[in-house]
């Protein structure tokens, strides 16, 4: 059974060229498109197509709008968007809605077939940029959660052992005794269930 594949893009050049290029291939089935997130909120749901390849800048309503509403009628339909947005906001916005794809408008034709089809086997395709973010921020976000685990002096003292500081030089750099620095090396090292300077660093930082 073909792949049923619905458009929602308001520029009519770039919503024609993917219906051409969804209809070159047999495995795919195009269905209605739409020019705005409006009409696809009340005509999708009968629609019942497999994915959704969704712009995020809509006249009106965004398509980020657009998927929280549908996703909610459709649970059985995935969205891919495909927009020229790379922030970071926008990004997680996105995903957060419920889409599980995500391309730049500057993919090549081939790779839009590809990431339609691997959408549909339960894959999570992206443009390998948009991926590096995503990593990029929920290393951000492990990094921030850790600041949290330790105090504001841990903190510090961690970021000096980091810098290659020695314990006698951090003493001196936070004006503490030599002996807190130790006490606040070990409770470092308990929160963060490490043995050693090395270790801790790597696993603060996320290094490998």
């Amino acid at each position: 059974m073909p792949i049923k594949v619905s458009i929602v893009e308001d520029l009519a050049e770039v919503r024609n060229g993917l219906a051409e290029l969804v209809r070159s291939d047999k495995e795919l089935l195009m269905m209605e498109n739409f020019d705005n997130a409006e009409s696809a909120v009340q005509k999708l749901p009968a629609l019942k197509a497999d994915i959704v390849v969704m712009d995020i800048n809509l006249p009106g309503m965004s398509g980020i709008e657009c998927i929280k509403i549908i996703k909610e009628k459709c649970p059985g339909t995935q969205f891919m968007m495909f927009t020229v947005y790379e922030t970071d906001e926008k990004v997680l916005q996105a995903l957060q809605a419920g889409a599980t794809g995500y391309l730049l408008k500057r993919t090549e034709p081939r790779r839009i077939l590809e990431s339609i089809k691997e959408l549909n086997q339960g894959g999570s395709p992206m443009s390998s940029n948009i991926a590096r973010k995503l990593v990029n921020i929920f290393t951000h976000e492990k990094i921030k959660t850790r600041k949290k685990i330790l105090s504001g002096r841990e903190n510090e003292v961690l970021q000096l052992l980091a810098d290659g500081l020695l314990y006698k030089e951090i003493a001196d750099r936070l004006h503490i005794g030599h002996g807190t620095v130790r006490q606040h090396i070990h409770n470092i090292y308990e929160k963060l269930h490490v043995q050693n300077r090395t270790e801790a660093v790597n696993r603060y930082f996320d290094r490998s």
